[in-house]
């Protein structure tokens, strides 16, 4: 009884206001007139218990009433007034400005991001090359050079990093260069492993920068990118990773007599960056103004990748392998690359050079490696295999609904041969799924008895209607064409 009592005596003690003053400390009051909570406009002025206004407004309402005649601030100041008792309020009747008293003059409080303490940077951090391709093997289906030359290559740039200058052996940079034909998987390649090395990526293109001083982002803008991605951390920055898709899109023009503004300068604008230069970037945009503040980044440890799908490089690469074809019995065809598929794989510098990419910008990306155009039986893999495989996302899409989604093996050969024809890589599998899964999904949710859907290839040829599967009994039903 005696503990009883004290449990109630101190449920009794405890503040009636507690709970309400927590709840309090989550909502900010907003202005009556201009509605921008009090973080931005500061103290707010009570005319009327559900009722307060800004000062800019009160202020604007004086200047309205009197033709600028009272200052807000002179008034408070020299008559020494609460901000919650102001004298001849009553003249400005707020009632008629939006209809009513609100009810809830109240804003909940945008809560502030947790920032995670900046960890040390260390070279046991980083995993061994055959472990970073481990992973990127979970991920990304064939390309087996490619991961191997991109392991090897950032596994070396943190070394590189890491590794003490005072032995007079000083580490260059391992930037890469990457062809491959459009849907290979580059853009796909470099955001995976940035997430599985945890450190910051910035994906720019290519297309919008322009020589200084001309319409389109500055070259340093790639930098800026970089410092926002890293949470405006230059020291986390310095260590990032920075992607700049469609390279082969500033390349020198070929048969113009008009200033190159995109193609041969901004190359020459970036070797300072690629080489390693102390460049002054602006801090929370992308372009330089006298509002913003600056800050210098030094791009020397920053593991710069480019990549492109180098459009007519094919015809290159062609020309030079055919140099050796003559007349004879022995000799060559002419036709003998015309239907070979991984050409680019034969690429070398003197190609790249040939197609515009200057010497000295080719100089200071010394690692040139090409991916492998997809095969219909490795976009048959991408399908499925991938721990985020585009299958596995519409399985869980329905299995939200509590459905079961089961693609037979035809329904992938089929699609992965629809996507060999349209030749923009795995680019299209998405596309074609789409098209075929939109019914499905607007029908299933209509019936809770559905327990299976399973996707046949007479549904992906248009031959046929998947099979509907109900909970407990199994009933075939066309939906196709």
């Amino acid at each position: 009884m005696a503990d009883n009592e004290n449990r109630d005596d101190t449920k009794n003690s405890r503040p009636e206001g507690a709970d309400s003053s927590s709840k309090r400390d989550e909502y900010e009051e907003i202005c009556y007139m201009c509605r921008r909570p009090e973080s931005v406009t500061g103290s707010m002025i009570h005319i009327q218990p559900n009722i307060c206004i800004c000062r800019d407004c009160m202020q604007k309402t004086f200047d309205t009433m009197n033709g600028g005649g009272f200052n807000l601030n002179d008034i408070m100041m020299n008559m020494n007034l609460d901000m919650g008792k102001m004298p001849n309020i009553s003249m400005i009747n707020l009632s008629d400005l939006h209809g009513g008293i609100p009810q809830k003059q109240k804003l909940k409080k945008k809560q502030p991001k947790e920032k995670k303490p900046a960890a040390e940077f260390d070279i046991r951090s980083i995993p061994a090359p055959h472990k970073i391709k481990a992973s990127l093997d979970e991920y990304v289906v064939g390309q087996e050079h490619a991961k191997k030359v991109m392991s090897v290559a950032v596994y070396n740039h943190y070394k590189r990093v890491m590794a003490d200058p005072g032995d007079g052996a000083e580490i260059e940079k391992s930037n890469m260069l990457m062809v491959g034909p459009t849907g290979s998987g580059k853009t796909y390649l470099v955001k995976t492993l940035a997430k599985l090395l945890d450190v910051p990526l910035a994906i720019t293109d290519a297309t919008s920068l322009t020589e200084a001083g001309y319409i389109g982002d500055d070259i340093e803008s790639v930098v800026s990118k970089l410092l926002a991605a890293a949470d405006n951390d230059v020291e986390r920055a310095e260590h990032g990773i920075i992607f700049i898709d469609e390279i082969d899109k500033i390349a020198k023009k070929r048969n113009t007599n008009q200033r190159d503004v995109s193609g041969e300068s901004v190359q020459q604008g970036m070797l300072k960056l690629l080489e390693g230069a102390e460049v002054e970037v602006p801090v929370g945009a992308s372009s330089k103004n006298a509002m913003v503040p600056m800050t210098t980044v030094d791009t020397k440890n920053i593991l710069f990748i480019c990549g492109g799908a180098f459009p007519d490089l094919e015809d290159i690469i062609k020309e030079r392998l055919n140099r050796a074809a003559s007349i004879g019995f022995k000799a060559d065809l002419k036709d003998k690359y015309d239907k070979e598929e991984n050409l680019l794989s034969q690429v070398t510098v003197e190609d790249v050079r040939k197609f515009g990419m200057i010497p000295e910008f080719l100089g200071r990306l010394p690692i040139l490696f090409a991916l492998e155009a997809l095969t219909e039986d490795m976009l048959g893999e991408i399908l499925a295999k991938p721990k985020n495989a585009i299958l596995k996302q519409y399985q869980k899409l329905l299995a939200m609904d509590e459905v079961k989604l089961v693609f037979a093996d035809e329904a992938l050969h089929a699609i992965a041969k629809k996507a060999k024809e349209k030749k923009v890589g795995a680019r299209a599998l998405r596309a074609i799924i789409e098209e075929f899964m939109l019914d499905i999904m607007f029908e299933i949710p209509k019936d809770d008895n559905i327990g299976q859907v399973t996707i046949t290839g007479d549904y992906i040829e248009k031959k046929g209607g998947p099979l509907i599967q109900m909970r407990g009994i199994a009933v075939p039903e066309i939906t196709g064409d």
